[in-house]
């Protein structure tokens, strides 16, 4: 097993191909996984899945894989499942600090991702906490029907672009919420009296420069 783990790190470009191929086939599925109902896909979708990648990649069916951005190296392989890049305990050579006799994880990855069309990008993007509740599901079937919904929902947009954009502030709005517009002024902030304290600071400083200018004439 460990063995065929290491080929698909390897080969990590030609299970790239393999999988975007797949990937598009099941999005052209959706209108059948429709009419069958996702829910009875499910089961043997993720009795597929779990016996395709656990003799390859030796997956842990965790419902949110992310082979795609770490090489074809799954990290739940991790003795620490670590999602975002190696322990400060990686051994010489790139060996595991839990089991010496296992290539680092993520050392593995970033070999797999050197070798994928911008896999050095994708392995970069931080990935969040592992959901648990996902554990045992099929991450095939959920990413075709994300994706399906997308292209419905462009379809029947009058306008794709502002689809486009909206999508894109969303993701930005998570990544930085402080770019919310400004909230309006309070009322009691308005007041004549507070408008006046913020004020008097410069009004003191302006009558001074008048009258320095006064005394230097």
């Amino acid at each position: 097993m460990y063995r065929v783990r290491l080929f698909a790190v390897r080969h990590s470009r030609l299970f790239e191909s393999f999988y975007n191929a797949f990937e598009a086939t099941m999005v052209r599925l959706d209108p059948v996984f429709r009419a069958i109902g996702y829910q009875r896909v499910e089961a043997p979708m993720a009795l597929i899945e779990r016996g395709v990648k656990s003799v390859l990649f030796d997956c842990k069916m965790c419902g949110q894989c992310v082979l795609s951005s770490t090489g074809m190296s799954c990290p739940m392989n991790c003795p620490k499942q670590l999602r975002n890049g190696p322990c400060g305990g990686v051994r010489p050579g790139g060996f595991c600090e839990v089991k010496p006799d296992m290539r680092c994880v993520w050392v593995e990855a970033w070999d797999g991702a050197a070798r994928m069309k911008r896999g050095l990008e994708r392995i970069e993007v931080v990935q969040p906490p592992v959901n648990r509740e996902l554990e045992g599901s099929s991450s095939w079937l959920r990413v075709a029907r994300e994706k399906a919904v997308e292209r419905r929902e462009a379809r029947s947009s009058s306008d794709p672009s502002k689809l486009a954009l909206a999508r894109a502030f969303k993701a930005a709005r998570k990544i930085e919420p402080a770019s919310a517009p400004l909230a309006a002024e309070p009322q009691a902030a308005m007041a004549d009296h507070a408008v006046g304290e913020r004020t008097s600071v410069y009004k003191a400083d302006s009558a001074a420069d008048r009258n320095g200018t006064a005394e230097g004439k």
